[in-house]
């Protein structure tokens, strides 16, 4: 669906209106187009105290083909930077800035005391203005339950609160993230960073990212636009909306793709499916006989290397007024199934070792809903399971995510009452609703092979939604 205050806020008579009256003036998203770089303009790197991502942070950039720029507090930086055949320079000079840039990177993993937190004052301070619109942010620090000292650990979850509020703060459609970046897991950074310093990150902002050490084997793309060439990923709820976006970037990085989705969506399933190049499988995921069936049709493939839990559907009514049969159904569908599926899969080897499992809850499940007690337990349910099973799974070489959209543009938001659809348009960092292709995006991110240090994560697709943590 369109968003008409959107185009008119960029309009010129729009944009002074916006100017005159005090409303928001979003900015129209940069998204990725097949082929184009990862990131289109300078990135400017920081740090405080002893910053032990550099050497990791120069290799992945030499990978990227990025140019960078060195904060003065980054002595460091430059003699790195040659050695690994970047293009680099100073930013900056007798106290002024220096150029605009796209992207800010911050290695905080040399803090262990709260009395250094005036290198972010000073790098934040001084380049906060020069990011571009649709820039990015990103810290990067160490897991506070891995700190060897209360005081590192504390100072290390005090980037929670830097980082979401730099991203309310900057405005211009940037997007700031923390990754947090376990020790022994310095060479997992890059699938990450190719995300997030990306277009493909457009409608991600403000959350926080663990990497861990590497579930299985890193396997880094021959070609990095075609990710996941050779892999067989099985998307559902697939004929429309949402789950037809993630099939059609599946598609775009390479994959062979099963589009499945009930049997009474077959029509829409099917135009999918031959547009795409895929296979059409139509199945009730809610049968008892489900998970057997997807079993035998992935061993008939040879396995399957990743599956997307999609499919979902909302009965609302407030608990007082809901009956039996619309609580059942939906958590059967929406967390039950998947609980029964995955299990099945990672048991049988039809889901392959190395495989990954992506599951998409709501910010519903977050913050919860009125009307949806039913559907916000369900979606707070696949977190749990996400974050349940993610060491059960890493023993047979699998991941486990999930994305939580928040207000995402669907003919189900298109149904939603013209005030409401606005609020949710509006409430969030970026000021607008994000399309279905973003959350596609974070889901391939997570699909790709080179993605075996993420695992747990639930990472929010809402523009930095006010609504919820």
């Amino acid at each position: 669906m369109t968003d008409s205050y959107l185009n008119f806020a960029n309009s010129a008579l729009g944009s002074k209106l916006a100017d005159a009256l005090g409303l928001p003036k979003p900015i129209t998203l940069e998204r990725y187009a097949a082929g184009q770089p990862v990131i289109q303009g300078s990135v400017l790197l920081g740090g405080g105290g002893e910053p032990q991502l550099l050497s990791a942070l120069a290799t992945t950039f030499q990978s990227m083909g990025v140019q960078t720029l060195a904060h003065a507090q980054l002595t460091q930086w430059m003699p790195l930077a040659n050695q690994a055949g970047l293009m680099t320079g100073r930013w900056g000079a007798d106290g002024k800035p220096g150029e605009r840039i796209k992207a800010l990177v911050f290695d905080a993993t040399g803090l262990t005391d709260s009395s250094q937190s005036d290198a972010l004052y000073q790098f934040f301070h001084d380049a906060a203005r020069s990011v571009l619109p649709c820039g990015r942010v990103v810290i990067l620090g160490r897991p506070p339950e891995g700190c060897t000292t209360a005081r590192q650990a504390t100072v290390q979850r005090a980037l929670e609160g830097l980082s979401r509020s730099l991203a309310k703060e900057l405005k211009k459609a940037i997007a700031v993230q923390l990754v947090y970046v376990a020790v022994g897991a310095e060479a997992q950074i890059e699938s990450t960073l190719r995300f997030l310093l990306s277009p493909r990150s457009a409608y991600v902002s403000g959350q926080v990212i663990r990497i861990g050490t590497p579930v299985g084997h890193s396997v880094i793309p021959a070609d990095w636009n075609l990710s996941l060439a050779g892999k067989k990923v099985l998307v559902t709820g697939a004929s429309r909306g949402i789950g037809a976006s993630i099939a059609e970037v599946m598609v775009r990085e390479g994959a062979t793709v099963i589009c499945l989705d009930v049997p009474q969506a077959q029509a829409g399933l099917d135009e999918i499916a031959t547009r795409l190049g895929a296979t059409a499988l139509a199945l009730d995921i809610g049968a008892p006989d489900a998970p057997q069936k997807l079993v035998d049709a992935a061993l008939a493939q040879g396995g399957w290397d990743v599956v997307v839990h999609n499919a979902g559907i909302t009965r609302d009514k407030t608990i007082a007024n809901m009956k039996p049969d619309f609580w059942q159904l939906v958590v059967n569908v929406n967390l039950s199934t998947q609980e029964r599926i995955n299990d099945a899969l990672v048991e049988s080897g039809a889901l392959k070792k190395g495989g990954r499992i992506v599951c998409v809850s709501s910010i519903s499940g977050i913050a919860g809903n009125l009307g949806q007690t039913n559907y916000a337990l369900s979606k707070a349910g696949v977190v749990g399971m996400v974050q349940s099973t993610a060491p059960i799974f890493a023993k047979q070489g699998i991941t486990i995510n999930a994305v939580a959209p928040g207000f995402i543009e669907t003919q189900m938001t298109a149904a939603v009452p013209f005030a409401i659809r606005e609020a949710g348009r509006r409430m969030n960092s970026m000021s607008q609703g994000g399309l279905p292709v973003d959350v596609a995006e974070a889901i391939a991110w997570f699909a790709s092979p080179a993605s075996c240090g993420l695992t747990g994560n639930v990472v929010r697709v809402c523009g930095q939604s006010l609504i919820g943590a």
